[in-house]
């Protein structure tokens, strides 16, 4: 059988402490399971504490559940361990507001040679590249750009066909003209 990482021992005062909580019983349903885990695990007891299978089954909770409340008892105490709040230990952001600012500057330049428009990919690479950051990944790019409202692979222009000629160009000028008219009336 594979040793336990997360070893509950509860002080007397912290068993004294939980055990009482299970008596009053003014606490959520929640609560009290894990405050019942932990004083089933705690291997002071002269049982030397039940397995996470005993738990489990005595207590109706899946084993996962029982392994989380163990690795919040060791990690953060017992607050921790009797709330259903997520760790405060947040994931660092990949890109403060300084490597934003140079992706976003990066992404507003002319692409590399070789290619039309930057990419996702091609702007995570060159993050990597420049050491702007150790690694990121496409998404994060995709996110903050999307954050930014920049897309530097959408190029916005008038298609003008090949076969242009003056009599196009002249009626084309008018077209814009009406919209050069329709827009500053908005204003």
């Amino acid at each position: 059988m594979p040793k336990k990482k997360y070893i509950i021992t509860l002080t007397s005062s912290e068993r004294e402490a939980l055990s009482q909580m299970t008596r009053v019983g003014k606490a959520a349903a929640h609560k009290l399971t894990h405050v019942r885990i932990l004083l089933k695990a705690d291997i002071n007891q002269s049982n030397g504490g039940w397995t996470d299978s005993q738990i489990s089954e005595a207590l109706d909770v899946s084993q996962s559940t029982i392994e989380r409340v163990r690795k919040r008892f060791v990690e953060e105490g017992v607050e921790a361990a009797l709330s259903r709040q997520k760790s405060s230990q947040h994931k660092k952001r990949r890109l403060d507001g300084e490597k934003e600012a140079h992706l976003i500057a990066l992404a507003c330049s002319s692409p590399p040679e070789g290619h039309a428009r930057w990419t996702i990919r091609l702007l995570a690479d060159k993050l990597v590249e420049l050491e702007i950051v150790e690694s990121i990944s496409p998404e994060t790019v995709r996110q903050t750009l999307k954050k930014n409202d920049l897309k530097p692979w959408l190029n916005k222009s008038w298609v003008i066909p090949p076969e242009a000629n003056a009599e196009f160009v002249c009626q084309m000028e008018d077209v814009l003209d009406v919209y050069n008219r329709g827009s500053s009336d908005r204003y």
